[in-house]
């Protein structure tokens, strides 16, 4: 068993509860106007790794993250390697470590046993219409839809993410469609909406990628802030 990782991060803060130790898989078969990550998009075998030898260098920082910490498999897309992940995750579980999936829903399989050894779940929803959803990811958004279904069934307590592009989603119809969009699942306990910036230009320029929002500006935080307050109602 082996799984391939693009980094990881020691000392994560936004990506879960607590000091996390941030695992970003290497993979992703959706292709996001904002995406930030490029490099993770491939399929690349290259450094593989074993469960075992991922969580012993997870084990390394438990001192740091303790109880209120733990770790988050993010990409990538952390599904995209199913079986991988399914084996860290139990590894983890067995160290009593906490555990987060950052994910945007789109697995191959095995997504049932996965979130069984899954505390928490943080789902970028990406958009509320299958119109806008197709427009910005590439895919369909009933995959997604499923997935949040089967966590609200198996009661896994989930965060909600979205990011927020100028001229895209910036608006108060945008952000209360997504307020009525997630009020049916009920095991959610924070929706956050993430402002969009330009953090990952540089790659796509390295990598030969045209950049699809060329010329957008960053989402200004206090608009953003503004709009968050509207699901807080």
């Amino acid at each position: 068993m082996e799984g391939y990782i693009e980094s990881v991060e020691t000392m994560g803060l936004v990506d879960g509860p607590g000091i996390r130790f941030v695992v970003f898989l290497q993979g992703c078969p959706l292709r996001c106007l904002y995406c930030h990550n490029p490099e993770t998009w491939a399929e690349r075998r290259e450094n593989p790794t074993t469960p075992e030898e991922l969580v012993k260098k997870i084990l390394r920082y438990k001192p740091y993250f303790e109880d209120e910490g733990g770790v988050t498999f993010s990409g990538g897309e952390p599904l995209n390697q199913p079986e991988f992940l399914l084996e860290c995750l139990k590894l983890c579980k067995k160290e009593g470590i906490h555990t987060c999936l950052d994910t945007s829903g789109f697995g191959k399989s095995l997504q049932k046993e996965i979130l069984t050894y899954v505390d928490l779940v943080i789902l970028d929803v990406k958009a509320t219409s299958p119109k806008e959803f197709s427009q910005i990811t590439s895919k369909e958004q009933e995959k997604m839809i499923e997935f949040l279904t089967l966590c609200d069934q198996m009661n896994k307590k989930m965060w909600i993410r979205q990011v927020i592009v100028p001229g895209l989603n910036d608006d108060e119809e945008h952000v209360l469609n997504l307020k009525k969009f997630i009020e049916p699942y009920k095991n959610i306990e924070r929706i956050e909406l993430l402002p969009y910036h330009l953090y990952g230009v540089e790659k796509y320029k390295k990598l030969g990628i045209p950049y699809r929002l060329d010329g957008v500006k960053p989402m200004d935080a206090d608009k953003c802030h503004k709009l968050q307050m509207l699901l807080e109602d």
